[in-house]
């Protein structure tokens, strides 16, 4: 399962209504794992409105969040956040498969 906290959820909401396709409701979150970054491994969110036969569906808070099976298996349990705070702005992910994340958080090792 992947989960979506309320700061996130109010986010992407205002995202999908910012790009005028809120209405349309055919797109979904897609969450993806790449490698890079200085710990190996890096997220990637979109929008998309395209499932492919392999997705794995999830839905949480109302969000709909669609990954691959192999970026599955790095983010099971997996929650994303936001923050609008001083210490940084924008989303993150509250990863408990995570074994160490590097200093700015954008990457993470398992």
């Amino acid at each position: 399962m992947l989960f979506v906290s309320d700061k996130a959820k109010e986010r992407v909401v205002k995202l999908l209504e910012e790009a005028d396709v809120h209405k349309t409701g055919d797109y979904f979150l897609r969450v993806s794992v790449v490698g890079g970054g200085c710990s190996g491994l890096s997220y990637k969110l979109d929008f998309d409105n395209e499932s492919k036969p392999a997705d794995q569906v999830f839905e949480d808070n109302g969000i709909k969040v669609v990954t691959d099976l192999k970026s599955f298996l790095y983010l099971v349990n997996t929650t994303l956040e936001f923050s609008d705070g001083l210490n940084g702005k924008g989303f993150y992910f509250s990863n408990p498969n995570a074994s160490r994340t590097c200093a700015c958080g954008e990457s993470f090792a398992v």
